[in-house]
């Protein structure tokens, strides 16, 4: 298995395309992107979240109120430049987003995807030395939670699978993904052709098996998805938290 050269610079990945169905009856006329949490949308704070973990530059998938999502853009300054990668004629999802966006990125520094309805404290910069040293393709931010989607991790945090499509034994470790990664730009030329949605994560588990694809383990409670309406009353407690 290869490793990837350190690079010095990292810039950010906002994935908020996608069409919200959690969320109704609040995307019914807006993006998920654009749903406030303690006043301010989701797309600022994720936007604010990777600016101060260092990103020089942003790039915003849209789909879903594409308009909407560039107009706010538009209209707001942001800490570094933030610029659209348009999905309007296809929602590619993660994957395919990722590849779509290539272009977009400088292919000299590591890329910090995010999802645009994810909250949290997880110390980035402990995320970015650990991708660093341990010279990962990707490394991804997992916790211990109860949830049906897991991934199964080798005792030195690298992936094997989907849990239950892999032999576990008892230095595995079964995890679940936060929604937040660090990538070498080395992935972006190893993805397929974005002519049609995939996944993300089905690139991290077909290119683990030849490269660096490691896990890095947060405390559970640092994080919390806003994907659904009964969350977003819990969100506005962390919003001092994520405003940082």
């Amino acid at each position: 298995m290869g490793c990837f050269d350190v690079v010095c610079g990292m810039e950010g990945f906002i994935l908020a395309a996608g069409l919200g169905t959690r969320l109704r009856p609040l995307t019914d006329d807006r993006p998920k992107a654009l749903v406030e949490v303690g006043g301010e949308p989701l797309l600022a704070l994720a936007i604010r979240r990777l600016a101060s973990a260092g990103a020089s530059r942003i790039v915003v998938n849209v789909h879903h109120f594409a308009d909407m999502v560039e107009e706010y853009l538009a209209s707001h300054a942001w800490p570094c430049p933030v610029s659209i990668s348009d999905e309007r004629a296809l929602l590619l999802d993660t994957g395919g987003a990722l590849k779509h966006a290539e272009p977009h990125f400088s292919g000299r520094d590591d890329i910090l995807i995010h999802n645009v309805d994810v909250l949290s404290t997880i110390d980035l910069s402990a995320l970015l030395g650990q991708h660093a040293s341990q010279r990962n393709l990707a490394t991804l931010c997992c916790s211990r939670r109860d949830t049906k989607r897991l991934l199964d991790f080798g005792p030195d945090g690298s992936l094997l699978g989907r849990t239950g499509s892999t032999q576990m034994n008892q230095n595995s470790s079964a995890l679940a993904f936060s929604g937040i990664a660090l990538v070498s730009p080395a992935l972006l030329p190893l993805l397929p052709v974005a002519d049609h949605p995939y996944s993300i994560i089905d690139m991290y588990i077909e290119l683990a098996s030849s490269h660096p694809v490691r896990s890095f383990v947060h405390p559970a409670d640092q994080w919390l998805d806003v994907g659904r309406p009964e969350t977003l009353e819990k969100a506005q407690q962390w919003y001092p938290s994520c405003n940082k």
